[in-house]
């Protein structure tokens, strides 16, 4: 019998449990799980925190960034991933891949100490995953942490002069067909290519809204915002602000809207009407009728609220139709207490309630793969695909072809989209025009002071140019078609 003495087995030691991540586990785990947007899934869940684990403000920083950064760069993070396990990634269970993902960016995207950030990593593991696979995850997080990202990027990127596009969707995180589309909506080139899809990647800017007549920008100025910088009504929040703060803002005086969002409505508002023809032969025009206004897309309701108000101002009567009733609510909910007279409907612009020529003024922002607001929704650009753009085509047609009709000759309509990629704005419209011999108005001169608009007609609006989401924008006149309808009534 052997007189060497065992040593004692070593006490089980229980994980230690993070809010912090647990909290941007389960945030992943629902965008995964339930194709959640994050930007909607996580405010409940930091609510939450605060009330029952104590969050604090840089508790609650920590969370968003964990989750914003690891969507953001999560075709980046699994290219590194891949070359650092033994099988298909697709082969890893999707909730393993998100502590490993959480991991990768606390160790490449952030200044967390290397060694700090894979244990605390490693205990998340333990609790989510089990002690089995958290030592799988600890033996792919230290060979990831044997470089840095810029490391790493030269390491599973293509050469630039081999690949342009793969390469520039490796190293800024976005998908190649994406790549591929934003590219040829910047018209070609490589100027101003990474500037674009870096500014993709930052964290955006909260941006309010002051509702004409019922609030205004200097009302909101407090503490550390600043005005906006095209939009009269625009207040931007310093990072961190939190719009709940804001008493316009609790009170639906104000709300929370991108500057770009803003300024497809202050140009459809500040379009010029031609005025009524009367339809006797020889007769003169008739005035400049503007008493009708109909947003027929209007969910969620930031552009119908902002739309209403400026409605109001001139005694003009807003129509906003939505197709989905619980966003129709919404569209109530953001109209409620507007200055001037409005209606909301539950209609289907594509299947209209109103007769042809009622409207002076149409906006129609039409359902889109969002590839505009990646800043917000950066899984996005993860969930959607090339066959998806196909898709958007017949609908979006349809709304253009539809406001064309609602629209009475003279009047405007105004097409938007929060896509660049040419098949969901330009293509769209020169179809129209040509269909329907409608008139492409020059919409440039409706947003002064803003470098960078293009040849136009048309306006395309940049992250990296104008700091708002990627807002398209056409205004187009109705060709030869049906005469007016009955009036302000409509509707």
């Amino acid at each position: 019998m052997s007189t060497r003495q065992r040593r004692p087995a070593k006490p089980y030691r229980r994980p230690r449990k993070d809010p912090v991540r647990i909290l941007a586990f389960e945030a992943l785990r629902a965008v995964d799980e339930r194709d959640a947007y994050a930007n909607l899934v996580l405010p409940p869940l930091l609510r939450k925190a605060r009330e029952g684990d104590g969050f604090d403000a840089r508790d609650a920083a920590l969370a968003t960034e964990l989750v914003y950064g690891t969507l953001r760069r999560q075709g980046t993070y699994d290219a590194i991933i891949a070359e650092c396990v033994d099988r298909p990634l697709r082969e890893v269970d999707p909730p393993v891949l998100d502590v490993i993902s959480l991991g990768a960016h606390q160790l490449l995207g952030t200044r967390i100490p290397a060694h700090a950030a894979v244990s605390a990593t490693v205990e998340l593991a333990r609790v989510v995953l089990g002690d089995g696979r958290a030592k799988f995850v600890n033996a792919v997080l230290r060979k990831i942490a044997a470089d840095d990202l810029d490391g790493w990027l030269d390491r599973v990127a293509p050469p630039y002069d081999d690949d342009p596009e793969e390469h520039l969707g490796i190293r800024h995180a976005h998908p190649r067909w994406i790549v591929s589309a934003l590219w040829d909506a910047l018209g070609g080139g490589s100027a101003g290519m990474e500037e674009l899809l870096e500014a993709d990647n930052e964290r955006p800017e909260v941006t309010l809204v002051a509702r004409p007549g019922r609030a205004t920008a200097e009302e909101l100025l407090t503490g550390d915002a600043e005005p906006g910088r095209w939009s009269p009504y625009a207040v931007r929040l310093a990072e961190g602000g939190d719009p709940g703060e804001v008493e316009a803002v609790r009170e639906g005086r104000a709300g929370v809207q991108d500057e770009g969002s803003q300024l497809v409505a202050l140009a459809l508002a500040a379009a010029p009407l031609e005025p009524v023809q009367e339809q006797s032969p020889g007769a003169e025009q008739g005035p400049v009728r503007d008493e009708l206004w109909l947003d027929a897309c209007a969910g969620p309701g930031g552009k119908a609220a902002l739309l209403g108000a400026l409605a109001a101002r001139r005694g003009a009567r807003l129509i906003a139709a939505e197709k989905q009733p619980h966003r129709a609510g919404l569209v109530a909910r953001a109209l409620d207490g507007n200055p001037g007279p409005y209606a909301v409907v539950t209609a289907d612009a594509t299947r209209p309630a109103w007769r042809p020529g009622s409207f002076d003024r149409v906006l129609v922002d039409v359902p889109c793969t969002g590839l505009g607001a990646l800043r917000r929704r950066p899984e996005a650009r993860w969930r959607r695909g090339p066959e998806d753009v196909p898709g958007f085509a017949p609908l979006q047609r349809d709304l253009l072809r539809q406001a064309l009709r609602a629209v009475r000759p003279g009047g405007v309509v105004g097409y938007a989209t929060c896509s660049p990629h040419p098949a969901e704005t330009r293509a769209v419209v020169d179809d129209l025009v040509k269909e329907t011999g409608a008139e492409l108005l020059d919409a440039r001169p409706l947003l002064p002071e803003m470098p960078g608009l293009g040849d136009g007609p048309d306006v395309q609006l940049w992250p990296h140019l104008h700091g708002t989401d990627a807002m398209y924008l056409a205004l187009l006149r109705p060709g030869p078609g049906p005469g007016p309808g009955v009036g302000p009534g409509a509707g």
